[in-house]
């Protein structure tokens, strides 16, 4: 599935640059599909707690997002390129929320954790493998050969998602619903953020943190790539080796970190990772100073790739708005992914790659300001025992 999603995504940006795009252009493209996908998340997530059919919206919007993948490939011109980038972000909306729900409907609110830090592990690790095989595949075939292998695990993602029984899938508890509550009217994702105070500082940290994090691999990329220092397949494809790699072992260190600790420290200390990224993205500007950069990379995306769906399950359990919930913290997050590239590369464009990543790095600063300044009101929202225990956690402080 992670390949499926992914498509040339990681790849785009040398892409377009071997096309005759510049900087500023390539993250404006980016930023329309991230706009798309941001406005998209929140509907979704509500979309997925009410309806029965959880596994069709990981099939539909993975083959969508391959096609529009070859859209890419076909033609350069900016408005298909940009048109190919909304459509797949908006197919890709729903699939965070559904995995989360068939997970949480699958084990319940008590084997969430160890289930969605397993599922985060073997998603990075399916990217790791994608990338690699993408890397090798484009440097002897060009960038072709990474639709077609894209297109191969889009089929066989399919096929797993159907091996998985229908039946096996609590709808209740997919969306945190008690069996007896009778919740079940429509709830918009808006007003499950703004109802809970603990989920408002969640997201306005994550919004700081993927303002400066979500632009740094691809533009590190060109900014390498622009220099003659690497092949562009083979590097990009390192890059999203080396992150990935990193991220098997933190999703798992992440989620036994969250069993003994809570999830407040783990989130901590993948806000921290990102300033430090950033200064020795800037210090070394080369094709080794990606392992340093793209170690920090994997540090702070698969810690969050735990504690983000495990914290908004734990503080909506019991509501019946658990998909709603991750939709609209996944759109908040998105408002800053999705503004990052343009950012980023006019920002690059105007005054340099090394300014560029001070400054996107700075930006998670705000997110480590926040998450102390609040500490004690997030902290018992990040320890509390899973189970049907606590749902008043969702509107801690509300009102």
């Amino acid at each position: 599935m992670a390949d499926m999603q992914a498509g040339i995504g990681p790849f785009l940006g040398v892409f377009l640059l071997a096309h005759g795009w510049q900087s500023g252009w390539i993250g404006t493209v980016m930023t329309a599909g991230g706009v798309a996908g941001m406005l998209m998340t929140t509907p979704a997530g509500a979309l997925i707690d009410s309806t029965r059919s959880k596994r069709l919206y990981v099939i539909i919007p993975g083959v969508c997002t391959v096609i529009a993948s070859g859209i890419v490939l076909l033609s350069q011109e900016f408005w298909l390129v940009a048109a190919s980038q909304v459509a797949t972000a908006i197919a890709g909306a729903a699939i965070g929320p559904a995995v989360a729900g068939i997970t949480l409907g699958i084990v319940r609110q008590a084997g969430f954790n160890r289930q969605n830090g397993e599922n985060q592990a073997y998603n990075h690790a399916g990217n790791m493998v994608g990338a690699a095989l993408s890397g090798l595949l484009g440097w002897l075939y060009g960038f072709t050969a990474v639709f077609w292998l894209s297109a191969a695990f889009g089929v066989l993602s399919i096929i797993s998602v159907l091996m998985i029984p229908g039946d096996a899938i609590d709808d209740d508890a997919a969306r945190g619903l008690e069996q007896k509550d009778s919740q079940q009217g429509h709830v918009s994702g808006l007003q499950v953020l703004v109802e809970s105070k603990p989920l408002l500082i969640l997201s306005a940290a994550l919004l700081f943190f993927h303002l400066g994090n979500a632009a740094m691999l691809p533009l590190y990329g060109l900014a390498v790539v622009a220099d003659k220092h690497a092949d562009p397949a083979s590097f990009v494809a390192m890059t999203i080796v080396i992150a990935q790699g990193v991220m098997i072992l933190t999703s798992l260190a992440a989620m036994r970190m969250a069993e003994k600790e809570g999830y407040w420290l783990v989130l901590l200390v993948s806000f921290v990772a990102l300033p430090i990224r950033g200064v020795i993205a800037a210090w070394l500007l080369s094709k080794w100073g990606v392992y340093p950069v793209q170690i920090l990379d994997g540090i702070g995306a698969g810690l969050q790739s735990v504690a983000v769906p495990g914290l908004v399950a734990r503080i909506l359990d019991g509501t019946g708005r658990v998909n709603a919930g991750q939709g609209a913290v996944m759109t908040v997050q998105g408002i800053g992914a999705s503004s990052s590239p343009a950012i980023g590369g006019w920002i690059a464009q105007e005054m340099g790659y090394g300014s560029m990543f001070l400054i996107l790095g700075s930006f998670a600063a705000v997110s480590v300001g926040l998450w102390l300044a609040f500490g004690s009101l997030l902290k018992p929202a990040c320890t509390g025992r899973p189970g049907r225990t606590t749902p008043e956690l969702a509107v801690a402080g509300a009102g």
